[in-house]
């Protein structure tokens, strides 16, 4: 089971990207963060949620969502799923995975202010942080739920000597960000 939500309103980034469809998995609370354009069709959704979430997930038994009525129902009708339509705002319907989105939103949009114009190009970095975030509700990180492992991330990386392979400006780089997005998760 899913729930999906988006993060609207934001200042559109140099590749026109203004929204963002958050994805999270009720049993694992595992986020994904897609970027989208309000302007998007149908058919994008479609392709975009196939591309990303069936690909690596497999077709959710249910997916719980509070807006799209229409699309979701037909789209899912043709995967074999069942589509729950919660009232917005309320977080009774999905309360513990209505608080997710609510921090991974949060979250967000303080790292935006941080990352100005080129805020989807760091959006990778936040979903890893989150999803490397210990969560009291399932008492592990999102990822070790899924992978039955810790995830090694890049600031170990310079202990095991990969940077040597990868580059260390671009490991440097993204140990920094990622500190960022980490203190930022803190402050949330």
């Amino acid at each position: 089971m899913v729930n999906m939500d988006f993060i609207t309103g934001l200042p559109r980034s140099h590749r026109q990207h203004d929204s963002i469809w958050v994805i999270v998995d009720r049993m694992t609370k595992s986020a994904h963060l897609l970027l989208v354009k309000t302007t998007h069709s149908a058919k994008n959704y479609a392709r975009l949620y196939i591309q990303e979430i069936v690909r690596l997930h497999g077709v959710p038994v249910s997916i719980i969502s509070d807006r799209g009525a229409q699309f979701w129902k037909s789209f899912q009708k043709g995967l074999g799923s069942k589509v729950n339509l919660s009232t917005a705002f309320h977080p009774h319907t999905d309360g513990q995975v209505e608080h997710t989105i609510q921090t991974l939103e949060d979250m967000f949009r303080v790292c935006v202010i941080d990352f100005k114009g080129n805020w989807d190009d760091h959006l990778p970095l936040i979903e890893f942080a989150y999803n490397n975030r210990y969560n009291s509700s399932i008492q592990m990180t999102p990822y070790k739920t899924l992978y039955e492992r810790r995830c090694r991330s890049p600031i170990g990386w310079f202990e095991v000597g990969e940077s040597g392979l990868i580059g260390p400006y671009l490991v440097l780089q993204a140990m920094e960000k990622v500190n960022i997005i980490q203190e930022k998760l803190r402050t949330t």
